[in-house]
């Protein structure tokens, strides 16, 4: 058991037979009553983020999430295939787990993924990926009056907006976290 008064961003923890990650917290103390700790919460198996208060003093089980780095092989079409790149077991994740993740990984990346007592919860991705452009509008000289922007799409199938200067097939790196172009390879 932990004290909610010691939970940190980062900190996993079970309640209420539910495995949340701290993402941020504020202790709010006044001289008149208990302190109260307001914790903004990411649900670890259904990914829903959401706040939680407790006073000070609770306690809260904390929970232990093992990661392990494998390598992407395959869609089988219903799952996605992983390979434990030490023991070369194969494990399979429901596309539905793992809809946003798809749309950065291709075959043969490592990737971590997280595991509590033997259930899997998701994958972990880099921060930032090396994908390649398969399509890309040309651009039009002098349309910058808006935006300088045009429209492309990776070799994930993952559409994204790049900046005039980049052409078909070259590699461009993007972030994970808004699945945005964040320069080149």
């Amino acid at each position: 058991m932990i004290i909610v008064n010691e939970l940190k961003p980062g900190t996993s923890f079970e309640y209420d037979g539910n495995l949340y990650n701290v993402l941020d917290i504020d202790h709010n103390k006044t001289a008149m009553r208990q302190m109260i700790i307001k914790i903004k919460v990411k649900n670890l198996r259904t990914g829903v983020i959401n706040e939680m208060s407790f006073t000070g003093g609770d306690k809260v089980e904390q929970a232990h999430i093992d990661r392990k780095e494998m390598q992407y092989l395959y869609d089988s079409g219903e799952a996605l295939v992983f390979m434990d790149v030490e023991d070369y077991d194969q494990i399979e994740i429901p596309k539905s787990r793992l809809e946003w993740e798809m749309q950065f990984m291709k075959p043969n990346d490592i990737v971590s993924v997280t595991m509590y007592e033997g259930e899997i919860l998701g994958v972990t991705l880099p921060d930032k990926v090396t994908l390649q452009i398969v399509e890309c509008e040309q651009a039009v000289k002098g349309d910058t009056a808006t935006s300088a922007n045009k429209n492309a799409v990776l070799e994930t199938g993952l559409q994204i907006k790049v900046p005039l200067f980049i052409q078909n097939e070259e590699m461009v790196v993007v972030s994970t976290a808004d699945g945005k172009y964040s320069g080149r390879a």
